[in-house]
């Protein structure tokens, strides 16, 4: 007999994946992203950035909501116009909903390591518009990828 859960699911559910995060001791590029698992409608990851080197450009998402979290080091999240949307340490970070055109940069004295968790919004398809060029060759597909999920 099917539960609720199976009855309202239509495709079969991946199965769940189990991840543990080091930062990277090998890494070479200003940012990092560290791969925690994906579902298909979440996805986890830390991303690894070092001090002037792996700032990211004006962007916004169009269908993917985001959610920032320092674990290490110190982040400046900015919006347009470099207008400074927050300073954040240790535990503290921003929600950004899907449409707001945001950059960041790690300003702390050591590594930034934040974790992002983001989701899709439904019936929007999501695209990455660049709203400024992207600075250090470190833009999607030019970073350093590495998994921390654990292989069975």
């Amino acid at each position: 007999m099917a539960t609720a859960v199976q009855e309202a699911t239509t495709d079969k559910p991946r199965k769940p994946q189990i991840f543990k995060y080091t930062k990277p001791t090998d890494a070479k590029a200003g940012k990092s992203i560290v791969n925690l698992g994906t579902s298909g409608l979440i996805r986890g990851a830390v991303q690894v950035v070092k001090k002037g080197s792996g700032d990211n450009n004006l962007h916004l998402h169009t269908g993917m909501d985001g959610m920032w979290m320092v674990l290490k080091g110190e982040v400046t999240f900015y919006g347009e116009n470099d207008e400074i949307l927050g300073v954040f340490g240790e535990y503290e970070g921003i929600v950004m909903p899907h449409g707001n055109s945001y950059w960041f940069a790690s300003t702390g004295d050591v590594d930034l390591e934040i974790l992002q968790a983001v989701t899709w919004a439904p019936g929007i398809e999501d695209k990455r518009v660049d709203l400024a060029e992207q600075k250090f060759e470190i833009g999607p597909g030019k970073g350093e990828y590495f998994d921390a999920r654990v292989r069975g």
